[in-house]
């Protein structure tokens, strides 16, 4: 049975949206580049780190200049601390109020919440006959839609913080669930979510204190995104120049990320020759970064070559955060051209007797 709605709850939330909004509004002095690299420094200095896509960094200080500790989030502290969290996400991304965002632990809950009424209007006999569902593949795990975010890689929040989006006009946000079953059931979903039984929400609950961090950077986010396309884009460009190569996509297409076609050389012929090569920059060259394999061609194109005339069977995919500097571009640049004048190839890593078939 769902539980009733709290009254006290509600007057909490109104007040913390006020609450949000008025701290929104005061001034903060500009971040420095000085401050930045000092946030970040806890990062290691011996990796060139340029896989923000897959890894988010919150800053050293903390919210609030705290540290992180084990200890448990009481449950008067955690409601109105969620309501904080949801009003300063909803001032940020341009929601109505916070009863359009629903936190949750990182993207992909977002996209099981709608894959799962997906699932139910099938059971339900909600699509009509010869309705199709269109489902795309990614190349990469993480799922990317305009509707959810994972507020760690991209807000400066600790791990297992994300938000979906629902417009509360719309009439699929009273029909989305979150998975796990609590006692909140059918009383919205962002209330589904902020009880889903003996969990952390600590990381949630600092939301309020990331948003404020980064107003602290000219244009807020909408600058930082400006910003990290530009330099992604730039340093892209440097890379396919070096290469021999290309950017995998048009510039226009590219947000904080993009993908470079790798010398056709090195002959990345399957997934495991990627996984492989990522290992390798890593280990040997100190270079987080995803390596892809893309050995089809388009139905009625010829595969793309880079400068050398070779086929480009593999990609590389670098992204960009207010922390990365040009530097460590440059060692994933001269990694790969050593690997070019050395002669490697992918047949050096793969399990002795094993050839692959084209």
């Amino acid at each position: 049975m769902a539980s009733a709605p709290h009254g006290d709850q509600a007057t909490a939330e109104n007040g913390d949206d006020a609450a949000a909004a008025a701290a929104a509004k005061r001034p903060r002095a500009p971040i420095t580049e000085a401050e930045i690299r000092a946030e970040f420094a806890h990062h290691d200095g011996a990796v060139a780190r340029v896989n923000n896509g897959s890894f988010g960094c919150w800053p050293g200080h903390g919210p609030r200049g705290a540290r992180a500790v084990a200890a448990p989030v009481p449950l008067a502290v955690r409601r109105p601390g969620l309501a904080r969290s949801r009003a300063a996400v909803a001032a940020a991304v341009g929601a109505v109020d916070a009863s359009e965002v629903s936190l949750v632990d990182n993207a992909t809950t977002a996209a099981a919440i709608v894959m799962q009424h997906v699932a139910w209007s099938f059971a339900e006999g909600a699509f009509a006959r010869g309705d199709a569902v269109l489902m795309l593949h990614y190349t990469y795990s993480s799922v990317k839609k305009s509707i959810h975010a994972n507020l760690h890689k991209w807000f400066f929040c600790p791990s297992a913080v994300a938000f979906l989006h629902i417009r509360k006009d719309d009439p699929i946000a009273a029909q989305l669930h979150h998975p796990v079953v609590s006692s909140e059931y059918g009383n919205g979903l962002p209330m589904e979510s902020a009880w889903i039984g003996v969990r952390d929400y600590s990381g949630q609950l600092v939301v309020p204190d990331a948003v404020d961090f980064m107003s602290r950077f000219e244009g807020g986010i909408e600058g930082i995104s400006r910003r990290n396309h530009d330099k992604v884009i730039k340093i892209g460009m440097m890379l396919a120049e070096a290469w021999g190569t290309f950017l995998g996509s048009p510039p226009e297409m590219c947000g904080s990320m993009a993908i470079i076609g790798l010398p056709g050389c090195l002959g990345i012929d399957s997934d495991d020759d990627a996984m492989r090569v990522r290992d390798m920059l890593r280990n040997d060259f100190k270079v987080e970064v995803p390596i892809f394999n893309n050995s089809r061609g388009t139905e009625g194109q010829k595969m793309a070559k880079d400068a050398n005339g070779d086929q480009v069977t593999g990609y590389v995919r670098i992204s960009h955060q207010v922390y990365n500097v040009r530097e460590e571009y440059e060692v994933l640049r001269d990694a790969v051209n050593k690997l070019v004048r050395d002669g490697f190839s992918c047949s050096k890593l793969r399990p002795s007797g094993k050839v692959l078939s084209h």
